[in-house]
């Protein structure tokens, strides 16, 4: 855990050329909660703070999440008040005698809602109404997917593992092995999203008395062909039924933005290129909602997006072979 985290926020610093810096003596809510500052690592400048809340305890949130705390936007006053966001997670917590290990996917969890972190924390928009997540729902979760990429590259993931006990690097044939994985069982995770963005909508398309499991069934049964269990209702568990309401295609809607952004960009640039993340940072997180997605794309791609590396990324179309 320790080495991940430390390894993350080094690399965010690094893409987006900011520094952080852990906050000791502040008031948290629990004592594993910790503080950091974030500068604009050229000017200085103080543009907020986050909190990293990342271990589970009894009563709290079981997701994973950002929650904004005070909008970095002007104030009554016209002054820019500094960004205070929050990242809940709930990875295990390293004991004397057992450290926390991550899995990948974990990771990857980790990387997704640090991402939010930054949209929070890096947008400049002048009202709260456009702060940093507050864009388009199709399109919040493109810029903390783009960076879901940086657990796949082996610049990046070298700079955030190593053996528990002796701190060695990943041996190279893993790191092989695991870049490759990535789209294992990708077939099946997209056919869920999409079932799932499906079962969404057919909620809230303003039937009433509609049987919620009955039509989950019969969606589950004409995608998947395979019945599900009886008296269960999945319904009961989806909570992005409540607060997407409806739109929860976005998750894919984004994610070929993600993916054009990162192949287009940082993938011919370079992972780790500085010029690539600050492009990224003033283009794609600093105005928030105040400018439609649309003109945000453009404008750090050059060009309107397509879906061709959506596409590749999931296996299906070679760009270099169209």
């Amino acid at each position: 855990m320790e080495v991940v985290t430390k390894g993350l926020l080094e690399i965010y610093q690094r893409i987006l050329g900011l520094k952080f810096t852990k906050l000791d003596g502040v008031e948290v809510w629990h004592d594993d909660v910790e503080v950091y500052k974030v500068e604009d690592n050229s000017t200085g400048q103080v543009l907020g703070y986050f909190y990293l809340d990342l271990y589970p305890r009894d009563g709290k949130y079981g997701h994973a999440c950002m929650i904004n705390i005070q909008p970095g936007c002007l104030d009554k006053d016209g002054q820019r008040q500094k960004s205070v966001v929050a990242m809940l997670c709930n990875f295990s917590k390293s004991t004397a005698d057992k450290p926390s290990l991550l899995d990948h996917k974990e990771v990857e969890t980790y990387f997704h809602e640090f991402g939010h972190v930054m949209h929070g924390i890096c947008s400049q928009a002048d009202t709260s109404k456009f702060f940093g997540t507050r864009v388009e729902r199709d399109f919040v979760e493109a810029p903390s997917q783009m960076l879901e990429n940086w657990v796949w590259q082996e610049e990046s993931l070298r700079l955030m593992s190593g053996h528990y006990k002796d701190g060695s690097a990943l041996p190279a044939d893993m790191l092989e092995k695991l870049v490759k994985s990535k789209n294992a069982n990708a077939g099946i995770f997209n056919l869920r999203q999409i079932l799932l963005a499906s079962y969404d909508q057919r909620l809230h398309s303003g039937e009433t008395n509609l049987d919620t499991a009955a039509e989950w069934s019969k969606m589950h049964k004409k995608m998947f062909d395979v019945e599900m269990i009886p008296d269960t209702n999945f319904a009961a568990t989806f909570g992005h039924l409540v607060g997407y309401d409806g739109q929860y295609y976005g998750y894919m809607w984004s994610d070929v933005y993600s993916q054009d952004m990162f192949d287009s960009r940082f993938a011919k640039e370079g992972v780790m290129n500085p010029k690539t993340g600050k492009d990224y940072r003033e283009q794609i997180l600093v105005p928030g909602g105040s400018k439609d997605a649309n003109e945000l794309l453009k404008n750090f791609l050059g060009r309107a997006p397509n879906q061709d590396a959506f596409l590749k990324s999931k296996g299906l179309f070679d760009a270099n072979t169209a």
